[in-house]
């Protein structure tokens, strides 16, 4: 229920087009257990449940142990997970391989209210406490933070980080485009960055160019 959700509206019309399991269960939890046999190419790089929260604690643990138990044959594959519940993490840690990226959204250090997801700094504090090599870190949509952020970017010590503005207009709480790249810039000193849309903030004057 986070008020800048995309994937909500999204699964509706999916629904609508007839599209599975959209159908049959609109944005509530489901099981798609037949796409757990789809193959990938060699090198592959799969985002995980991209329209929905698999660590959510709603979510039953035989769903989870299957989609691990489908990732682990297919070695050549990687994967990655997204959550914004990532103490649950802790609860599959000896199952996890080389070919899963674990990670987490953390959109600012600030608690802003606009979700009912963990606060930023629980997920945070399970984030720097996960020991696994392959963590990212999506930090979108972007909310304003504090210089405090970066140091928590730093000690979560992800291995990639994807940057990106709302593309909903959502009117959030987002920081000028200048204070994110330089947050960008810095990041790209340790870190592989990938920026997605950046863009001033939707309340900037033009006089905050690229």
């Amino acid at each position: 229920n986070c008020v800048y959700c995309w994937a909500k509206d999204y699964a509706k019309r999916l629904a609508l087009m007839g599209v599975e399991p959209y159908k049959t269960h609109v944005f509530k939890p489901a099981f798609a257990e037949w796409r757990l046999k789809r193959k990938f190419g060699k090198g592959s790089f799969i985002f995980v449940a991209d329209m929905g929260d698999m660590w959510g604690e709603w979510v039953p643990k035989v769903w989870i142990d299957k989609v691990l138990d489908a990732i682990r044959s297919k070695p050549g594959t990687k994967f990655l997970f997204l959550t914004k519940n990532p103490k649950r993490y802790r609860d599959f840690q000896e199952k996890f391989t080389e070919n899963m990226m674990l990670g987490a959204t953390i959109e600012t250090n600030r608690d802003y209210k606009l979700t009912k997801a963990p606060t930023p700094r629980e997920r945070y504090e399970e984030m720097k406490s996960l020991r696994w090599k392959h963590k990212a870190l999506v930090i979108e949509p972007i909310l304003d933070f504090d210089l405090e952020f970066i140091s928590w970017i730093k000690e979560i010590s992800p291995r990639r980080i994807y940057v990106g503005y709302d593309n909903y207009d959502n009117k959030l709480p987002e920081p000028i485009m200048d204070k994110t790249k330089r947050l960008i810039n810095e990041l790209y000193e340790i870190k592989d960055v990938r920026a997605k849309a950046i863009r001033k903030a939707w309340y900037e004057k033009e006089s905050h160019e690229l």
